[in-house]
């Protein structure tokens, strides 16, 4: 588990969590969505949809309030919804990290700090974070209510680390000037596109590919 999980989890009584809502519904595109997510499982095994449904709801939230989280009475719908005790939710939710079961920033800043990306430069994406984003460190959330930041432990893309996960997207081949490009354009409102920082072709090496260069007839 990485730093900062209180920032974006209940860790106590769920009902003491700040701007827990009374209520909640799917709104259309999040309905169109289950449906077609439910329909993929046999009758009677609704329960399968857990993940994705609480996945949907965390996208309402953000777009309805610009916050990405998953309420409490969010979960007691997924439930009533699937058919299954909400205890079940609440397990699931509260397991995984990428369900946040409290309000957090506009945009979730998520330095991964395993050893490939330790090792490439995590702890300058880190400082960029905290410079760029005035955070104290893990855990925190910026006074504009902007940045949450989190350390999360390997993303999967070790080939181009060091990787910043901002909310759904990465940015890989970071250093520190890059962090802070990124975090000033995100301040604006911008969302540049995710992938490596410095051009790189998927994962391929720096400056370019070095094999299969030639394809024969072109």
């Amino acid at each position: 588990m990485g730093g900062g999980f209180e920032a974006t989890h209940a860790t106590g009584n769920a009902n003491e969590v700040r701007d827990q809502p009374t209520n909640f519904a799917f709104d259309a595109e999040s309905e169109e969505a289950l449906a077609t997510i439910v329909k993929r499982y046999p009758p009677g095994k609704q329960a399968s949809a857990v993940i994705p449904a609480l996945y949907l709801v965390q996208r309402q939230m953000k777009r309805q309030t610009g916050v990405a989280w998953v309420p409490r009475v969010s979960m007691d719908v997924v439930a009533q919804r699937l058919g299954m005790p909400p205890i079940r939710v609440y397990e699931v939710a509260t397991f995984y990290l990428m369900f946040n079961t409290k309000p957090i920033g506009k945009v979730h800043l998520q330095v991964c700090g395993t050893t490939p990306c330790w090792l490439r430069g995590s702890d300058e994406v880190l400082r960029a974070c905290k410079d760029a984003g005035h955070l104290k460190g893990y855990g925190d959330t910026s006074e504009d209510g902007m940045f949450t930041l989190t350390e999360v432990e390997c993303l999967g893309g070790c080939v181009n680390a060091p990787i910043l996960q901002v909310d759904d997207d990465y940015y890989e081949d970071l250093d520190y000037d890059r962090t802070v490009a990124l975090l000033e354009a995100l301040r604006r409102g911008e969302r540049p596109q995710p992938g490596s920082t410095t051009g790189r072709q998927t994962s391929a090496p720096a400056g370019g590919p070095l094999t299969l260069i030639d394809v024969p007839g072109e």
